[in-house]
């Protein structure tokens, strides 16, 4: 379902128009202006990146998407469970997850190893930001009932969109993390245990009813492949930020 467009001057994961009418994408960090340890397509503005770059590849992320720049909804992230509606641009403080039923407003959050899902209903649309401590404190779910909420739609008509992040692969926890989390979502078999948060979000998202054919999974690694992406933990924090965006057309 999900295609890495890369034909275009800034790189794109996109769904299949047939599948998805509304806006939904996945960011690279190709196709921008910041130079290295940024380069190039850095979003960020938690970096120490010129902010004319960041401002710079902002502009240019959206228009390709065909998304108006002042028409932009951000989250100030901190990691927990918090999901705040909006119907006009802004940055939201303090909540990883923002949900609207406007229609041409983007809304956007922000990784580099995170784990970032885009959620898609009849009428609403939702991006959420999660990490560990996010899925732990229930952000999937928590986004999950945001959009029926706001959609007035069940669990049965959202599908949910899983963008790159750091997976189990390459996602070394210590055990008072791993214990945390199912068996399913856990790999000690090459000693330090390694956490699949994609695998993490199916399994809460199908207790809450989602059915399991509705997730879609891009299936990148952010940590694995650095000519494509941003991580913070393969790049010691010095490094840019992905976006994930989602809107209503």
């Amino acid at each position: 379902m999900w295609t890495l467009l890369t034909d275009g001057p800034v790189p794109l994961w996109r769904p299949s128009p047939t599948a998805v009418s509304d806006v939904l994408l996945f960011s690279t960090r190709r196709g921008g202006v910041s130079p290295p340890p940024y380069d190039t397509l850095n979003l960020g503005r938690s970096t120490p990146d010129r902010p004319e770059a960041v401002t710079a590849n902002r502009e240019r992320l959206l228009h390709s998407a065909g998304l108006a720049p002042d028409r932009l909804a951000t989250a100030g992230q901190v990691h927990g469970a918090r999901v705040v509606e909006v119907d006009a641009p802004g940055h939201v403080p303090e909540c990883d997850a923002l949900v609207t039923r406007a229609r041409g407003l983007a809304l956007a959050v922000t990784t580099a190893d995170c784990m970032a899902l885009l959620y898609l209903a009849p009428g609403a649309v939702a991006a959420a930001h999660a990490g560990w401590r996010g899925v732990d404190a229930g952000m999937c779910e928590a986004a999950l009932r945001a959009v029926c909420e706001a959609s007035g739609h069940a669990p049965e008509a959202v599908t949910v969109h899983l963008g790159p992040a750091i997976r189990g692969c390459c996602y070394e926890v210590g055990d008072e993390v791993a214990d945390r989390f199912p068996i399913e979502a856990v790999d000690r078999s090459r000693g330090r245990a390694r956490l699949d948060l994609p695998t993490v979000a199916r399994l809460r998202l199908a207790q809450c009813g989602l059915p399991a054919a509705h997730v879609h999974d891009v299936g990148a690694c952010t940590a694995c492949e650095p000519a494509w992406y941003y991580s913070h933990r393969r790049d010691e924090g010095r490094t840019g930020r992905l976006w994930a965006v989602a809107a209503r057309r």
